[in-house]
């Protein structure tokens, strides 16, 4: 199994990434997301693999990989299509700094899921909006 890491440019929050997403699945299904290089490793990606998203500079959400198509974007360019699993599931945030296209991300280096080790306390607790403003102030 592998993961990807992509930035989710122009996203203030996992809310705002949750009702852009809900808007295309209703208006171009299924939910997927386009990138212009297709991976290569695709079989280790679709044995159980996600998508990371880094929002405001922090990896905090992962959808599950369900297919890698290939697509066209609008103008008929074509490009890759990651299906995504439509149920986004929030990771103990992480600091990443800004990168181009998406990135590999191996199984013990991918960020815990929230609560995967029991109920949410400490920071995990904080109200997401609370936890990025003290990110970008470097005090957690």
């Amino acid at each position: 199994m592998l993961n990807l890491v992509k930035l989710c440019v122009g996203v203030r929050d996992i809310a705002h990434l949750t009702a852009l997403q809900a808007a295309r699945m209703v208006n171009d299904p299924p939910l997927r997301h386009q990138t212009r290089m297709v991976p290569k490793r695709r079989e280790e990606l679709l044995a159980g693999g996600s998508l990371y998203w880094v929002i405001q500079g922090h990896v905090l959400v992962r959808q599950r990989l369900l297919d890698i198509t290939d697509d066209k974007w609008d103008d008929g360019t074509s490009c890759a299509g990651l299906i995504l699993d439509p149920v986004l599931v929030p990771v103990q945030g992480r600091a990443m700094r800004p990168f181009q296209g998406w990135r590999y991300l191996a199984p013990d280096a991918a960020p815990p899921d929230v609560g995967a080790t029991g109920p949410a306390d400490g920071l995990d607790a904080l109200p997401p909006e609370m936890a990025r403003e003290l990110r970008a102030l470097c005090l957690i």
